[in-house]
């Protein structure tokens, strides 16, 4: 004999029978325009983009992780020089210098020598503040001392960034305007033609919550030492933000699907660095993400390699429609 269905059945039954009519009574253009790109580029994919070895790996202090990677074109000099700093939330754990191997391997065949530059990061003795900077700063100084063998042209130096390190970068080539109590201080800093954030934090204040949460670590606030609260002082000495004019062109990136910075963060840093006399341009590249942008086998890096070739010229990329960004 067939039992009967249970009641409980025969509702759950009809409530998905309802829900699928509905479902397949919606256009499917709305839906469409709400999802995001069936792939987004992985911190593990751009790690695995293949690079060639650095025609030299240098040490700019004792600390196994105070080196640079340089490559140099085999054409004569001088050269320009793009440096590079790769992020990873400022943990040891999360990146190494390699990630932007491949970039450099872009830039040498257009002819740019290149400064990869690692650096003491969170979990590493030394790591965090004023470590971390110190070490940024340091290397970037170290230039002076390569100049001459490699035939370096010091007078065309653009700094780039990413994520973590577009922080850092943007923190370099303000650092002429640190005072001179900083423990970031430096007499006569080597300085930038030009600087490029690939969504990378420039208000550390402002990015707390949302960068913690997307590293899920206290990142911030361990490389600062502490909160706004405690320590504003190491805010004010190490956010873009706050050391505004740079006195140099800035080029700000972020892929339309960024997550690690918000995008109304950096408008605003945008809007405060216009407003404070400096040129900026913000670029918002559609369908991309977090990682490609620091990639140059993805459809971003014609703009980023525009940008890199204007700001060596002195000057800023032409801008560009924004149309395809949909997503605020």
């Amino acid at each position: 004999m067939t039992r009967p269905i249970p009641r409980t059945w025969q509702v759950m039954a009809a409530t998905t029978l309802h829900v699928l009519a509905v479902a397949c009574a919606r256009q499917v253009a709305p839906v469409a325009e709400l999802a995001g790109p069936a792939h987004l580029m992985t911190p593990q994919e751009l790690s695995a983009v293949p690079h060639r070895v650095p025609d030299r790996r240098i040490s700019y202090g004792e600390d196994s992780s105070q080196y640079g990677e340089l490559r140099v074109p085999a054409s004569r000099g001088p050269h320009p020089v793009v440096i590079l700093v790769h992020g990873g939330c400022f943990k040891a754990a999360y990146a190494t210098a390699g990630y932007f191997g491949a970039m450099g391997d872009a830039l040498k065949a257009d002819g740019i020598a290149t400064w990869n530059i690692e650096y003491r990061r969170l979990g590493q003795s030394g790591g965090g503040w004023p470590g971390t900077y110190l070490d940024v700063g340091r290397a970037v100084d170290h230039l002076r001392t390569l100049a001459a063998e490699y035939e370096l042209d010091l007078s065309r130096i653009v700094i780039v960034g990413h994520s973590a390190g577009g922080h850092l970068a943007m923190w370099a080539a303000a650092r002429p305007r640190l005072p001179s109590v900083s423990p970031l201080y430096a007499v006569t800093p080597l300085q930038v033609r030009g600087a490029i954030d690939l969504a990378g934090p420039l208000d550390m204040t402002a990015n707390i919550a949302g960068y913690e949460g997307v590293c899920r670590d206290s990142v911030i606030t361990t490389l600062l030492g502490g909160t706004p609260a405690t320590v504003p002082e190491h805010y004010a000495q190490a956010s873009p933000i706050k050391l505004l004019p740079l006195g140099v062109p800035q080029v700000l990136v972020i892929g339309e699907y960024e997550d690690n910075v918000q995008q109304p963060l950096v408008e605003a840093y945008a809007r405060a660095a216009a407003g404070a006399g400096d040129s900026v341009r913000l670029i918002v590249i559609p369908g991309l993400g977090h990682f490609e942008i620091a990639s140059p086998r993805t459809s971003s890096w014609p703009q980023v390699r525009s940008a890199i070739l204007a700001l060596l010229a002195g000057r800023l990329p032409p801008e560009v429609s924004q149309a395809g960004n949909r997503r605020r």
